[in-house]
């Protein structure tokens, strides 16, 4: 199988123009799969063309037992079922045998979220006048200002940066790119940031990332997560603070002051609007918080 599964993953990345880690990802499934077939007592086989949907079915089962979560198996499931499907269609197959597997049922949960006060909390504890405050002031406006992957952040360019229009151009997954709005807190920010500290820190190897680490390179996922870990103890909150946090609050806070559900979708920049709408069940609990709290008859 392993001849089929290295053309899938070219297939993935050329034609289909997915994320590294999405190939990986896809690889790193599809191969203990086929570990797991080469070690099966039914068949040492690997063959894609005599893999039987019972032995799919056995795979799952076996993975299930190994206690990994339902969000893992499905994962694995939709690897299997694409992976499938491609061979199919290149007729390197004779049926799809994935076809009909069905998905695994996952437990949504809710996700947590600051509310105004806290994020406020938050940003206030943050000494602009210390050496890198204006950055990470910076950093923490954009993230709830914009919904920003951390990741999206830190690959932010200059170049794609508009503070007149108050927009920046990001690259999410899948390297699919979007233009976010800037809010009129995070534009001072950025702008205090790019004018005062940033040139400071400017070196030989410096390129366009807007958020530049001591070294003058573009600061790093980790090193982001570590800022924010260090800001939020500074603060004297006890709710854990991680950068996704922020992109939860932003869309939450959107949705209670009544922006429109699709908007946020594409603000986000989720493919499928059935992600973004886990935020209705939040701003929901919220609304049910409110009336408990309130209503004499509740």
């Amino acid at each position: 199988m392993q001849a089929e599964i290295d053309q899938f993953i070219l297939y993935l990345a050329t034609e289909r123009g997915l994320s590294a880690n999405y190939q990986i990802s896809t690889r790193i499934s599809l191969e203990a799969f086929a570990k797991w077939l080469s070690g099966s007592r039914e068949t040492t086989d690997t063959d894609p063309r005599k893999v039987t949907h019972g032995q799919i079915g056995d795979y799952l089962a076996h993975c299930k037992k190994k206690g990994l979560a339902a969000a893992s198996i499905k994962l694995i499931v939709v690897a299997i079922k694409i992976f499938f499907r491609f061979l199919h269609v290149r007729k390197i197959t004779e049926r799809d045998v994935a076809e009909v597997l069905p998905m695994p049922r996952i437990e949504r949960y809710l996700p947590e979220t600051l509310n105004e006060i806290q994020v406020e909390q938050l940003l206030n504890a943050i000494d602009t006048k210390h050496p890198l405050g204006l950055r990470d002031r910076a950093i923490v406006e954009l993230l709830y200002a914009s919904g920003l992957r951390i990741s999206e952040l830190t690959n932010a360019r200059l170049e794609n940066l508009n503070l007149d229009d108050g927009t920046i151009r990001v690259t999410g997954k899948g390297n699919k790119t979007r233009i976010v709005p800037v809010g009129k807190k995070a534009r001072e920010a950025l702008q205090l940031y790019i004018e005062r500290e940033r040139p400071e820190l400017v070196g030989k190897k410096t390129g366009s990332h807007i958020f530049l680490s001591v070294r003058g390179t573009g600061l790093t996922t980790v090193r982001a997560w570590q800022i924010l870990k260090r800001i939020a103890k500074d603060s004297g909150l006890e709710a854990n603070i991680y950068p996704h946090l922020l992109r939860h609050s932003f869309a939450t806070h959107l949705l209670g002051n009544g922006a429109d559900l699709r908007i946020i979708q594409e603000m986000l920049g989720h493919a499928d609007i059935s992600t973004t709408q886990i935020y209705t069940h939040v701003d929901q609990r919220h609304l049910k918080n409110v009336h408990h709290k309130f209503h004499p008859r509740a």
